[in-house]
């Protein structure tokens, strides 16, 4: 491990200053700023490959604490954010005897420049005042002007299509092949956990990549679809707007998440917006609709689907709301057996308020 006892320095779009100790890798990297306000499970958040090109501000206290877990608290295949902004960082020790290491260590091996010793209650309170922004963290020079100059080349995260960057390469199978259920899972940048909440109640599924296209998926002839989510603006993905439609004219059903809900939504004619800052954490309130209940659930978007557009569809019922802000969480069809939620019923991190989804979804394939 080497020694991080440096400066960094934190730049906002607007030219805000921040000023810190560097963490992770010495380097400087640019991305879009957010704030997950999760205060637990920071491994599984540096993994979601929904946060690839964004740089994560962690409103917990204390990160690093609990070392990493290999394998088991990842995600993805390896760290998806482009940096991170901490208060304070454990550099070198960690309680769980458990652990595979700390996360000084993993930050280094993937690349990951970060920056601690900041205020980032005072970081929020600025990006929901002013809304998100590109960001750049560097631990190499705090020449500001110079700074400001490899800031303006970072490109604006609305209109910048993602998923094909993180989707799988090659198509994969699992669960096992002699279970009754077949689920085809499109991925673009799904995350673990949900691949495990299907596994686990006894589905067989193959991964396709996110450009594949809708008659290779439905020549596997599975018993459903299931659309997942993913980085990126929505509003940039015809493509995969396209192959939902498709999937949909099977009749077969389809389940989407997060960024799978917006393509969803999309198909019917519902157009997406970007967020003045979005919602990422574990505690968001979620009202189901048909139900009556509320759900506490996780949630990782800065897009979301136009009510305007929703309430005046025919076709499309409004099954969740989001408590704080009235957003649209969930749709159903009710020409098709579809549905979709924009927050993560799989959690990782985060409550299992939510997971009655999964069952649902294998009820209707069922």
């Amino acid at each position: 491990m080497t020694s991080i006892a440096q400066s960094a320095v934190l730049l906002l779009q607007d030219g805000t200053v921040f000023r810190g100790k560097a963490l992770g890798k010495i380097g400087t990297t640019t991305g879009e700023i957010c704030f997950n306000t999760g205060m637990t499970g920071y491994q599984e958040l540096y993994t979601d490959p929904s946060y690839y090109g964004q740089i994560i501000v962690n409103t917990t206290a204390h990160i690093g604490n609990y070392g990493i877990k290999l394998d088991t608290e990842e995600e993805s295949d390896g760290i998806k954010i482009k940096g991170m902004v901490c208060n304070a960082f454990e550099e070198e020790y960690y309680s769980r005897a458990t652990a595979d290491g700390s996360l000084q260590d993993y930050f280094e091996r993937n690349g990951i420049v970060g920056i601690s010793d900041i205020d980032t209650r005072q970081i929020v309170r600025h990006i929901r005042d002013k809304g998100v922004m590109n960001c750049l963290i560097s631990s190499e020079t705090d020449d500001i002007d110079a700074l400001k100059a490899v800031l303006a080349e970072c490109p604006d995260m609305e209109g910048l299509e993602l998923s094909s960057v993180v989707s799988t390469s090659e198509p994969y199978f699992l669960g096992d092949p002699e279970a009754k259920t077949r689920l085809a899972v499109i991925d673009y940048g799904c995350k673990r956990n949900i691949l495990r909440n299907f596994t686990d109640r006894g589905c067989y599924l193959k991964v396709f990549n996110a450009k594949t296209p809708a008659s290779e998926i439905i020549a596997w002839n599975p018993d459903g679809y299931f659309i997942s989510n993913g980085p990126g603006d929505p509003g940039s993905m015809q493509y995969a707007v396209d192959t939902v439609k498709e999937l949909l004219e099977t009749n077969k059903p389809l389940f989407g998440i997060c960024l799978g809900h917006q393509l969803l939504g999309q198909t019917q004619g519902i157009s997406t917006y970007k967020m003045h800052n979005g919602h990422r954490g574990l505690n968001h309130p979620v009202k189901n609709l048909i139900t009556g209940k509320c759900e506490i659930t996780s949630q990782n978007h800065g897009f979301a689907l136009k009510p305007e557009e929703a309430n005046a569809n025919p076709e499309v019922e409004v099954t969740h709301i989001n408590l704080n802000d009235n957003t649209i969480e969930g749709i159903r069809l009710k020409n098709k057996p579809a549905f979709s939620v924009q927050y993560h019923p799989e959690a990782a991190p985060g409550p299992n308020d939510a997971n009655y989804l999964f069952d649902q979804f294998l009820a209707m394939m069922a």
